[in-house]
């Protein structure tokens, strides 16, 4: 192994959710690690700006506006994106998003919402982009990004974390069906991360709620999407050449805590205050 090896000089990368928060925070790292990005998002605005900013990191970029919750627009952007940069290496499925909701409560509609924008975009997305990566036949890299929710419980969350578990559980599939193309596969489980969409929560926090907040984060402060694109960029490389099927816990170490919570006088207890 070389240094070089964790660059990802001229390979094509989609970016679903691109836009905006963790998508952002990926594709930017992409690009600067030297892929040439194609962003799939509805919202345009932001979109462009992001296209602009890995422009100016001296990499190629396109934006195709997308409904992820619409299958048809994803196969339409993969072929678009690959079409386009002539060839395609990497897939980041990031679309998703819920809203809290009592499951006594939600709506049929909001479940089939929930499972079109979490999970459907992702089989199309994957189902598109493999076939596109098997005509090309260099091999590639899919990363699924899942949460935390998808490998514990999430009370007000249920029809989200189901789909965040299913799309573990694919990964691991796809990570079989797709070998013998030398396509590897990947699920990344973030938990608590700075984003636009999570900022109103924390800002709302009182001292008392921020500062057992961080004792509940082993590393104890607040993650940055940069730092979800930084274990991206590591899996499509060659540094990860020997990987594959795993989902990595991206979480400062919630995951392993499992209720134990760091002690303001030190040490550690269970499901302490």
């Amino acid at each position: 192994m070389n240094p070089s090896d964790i660059l990802v000089t001229d390979q094509v990368a989609i970016v679903t959710g691109g836009a905006n928060g963790i998508g952002e925070g990926i594709a930017l790292t992409l690009a600067r690690f030297g892929a040439d990005v194609a962003i799939a998002d509805v919202d345009t605005e932001k979109g462009r700006q992001v296209v602009a900013a890995i422009q100016a990191l001296g990499r190629r970029a396109l934006l195709v506006p997308t409904d992820c919750a619409d299958t048809g627009q994803i196969r339409s952007m993969v072929e678009q994106a690959a079409g386009h940069f002539g060839r395609l290496d990497i897939l980041v499925n990031n679309v998703g998003g819920s809203r809290q909701t009592d499951f006594l409560e939600q709506s049929e509609r909001s479940w089939k919402r929930h499972i079109d924008l979490n999970l459907v975009s992702m089989l199309a997305a994957t189902q598109a982009s493999a076939r596109a990566m098997i005509a090309g036949g260099r091999g590639g890299t899919i990363i699924n990004i899942a949460s935390s929710e998808g490998l514990r419980a999430a009370p007000g969350y249920a029809v989200y974390a189901a789909c965040k578990a299913g799309m573990i559980s694919f990964t691991r599939t796809m990570a079989l069906e797709l070998s013998e193309h030398a396509i590897r596969v990947f699920a990344l489980a973030p938990d608590m991360l700075v984003t636009p969409g999570l900022q109103p929560y924390y800002d709302a926090a009182t001292p008392g709620e921020a500062a057992a907040r961080d004792r509940y984060i082993p590393l104890g402060r607040l993650g940055k999407v940069e730092e979800i694109g930084s274990v991206a960029v590591f899996l499509a490389s060659r540094m990860a050449s020997y990987l594959t099927g795993v989902t990595l816990p991206v979480d400062a170490g919630t995951l392993a805590s499992s209720g134990w919570t760091r002690l303001a006088s030190g040490g550690w207890a269970l499901y302490h205050d």
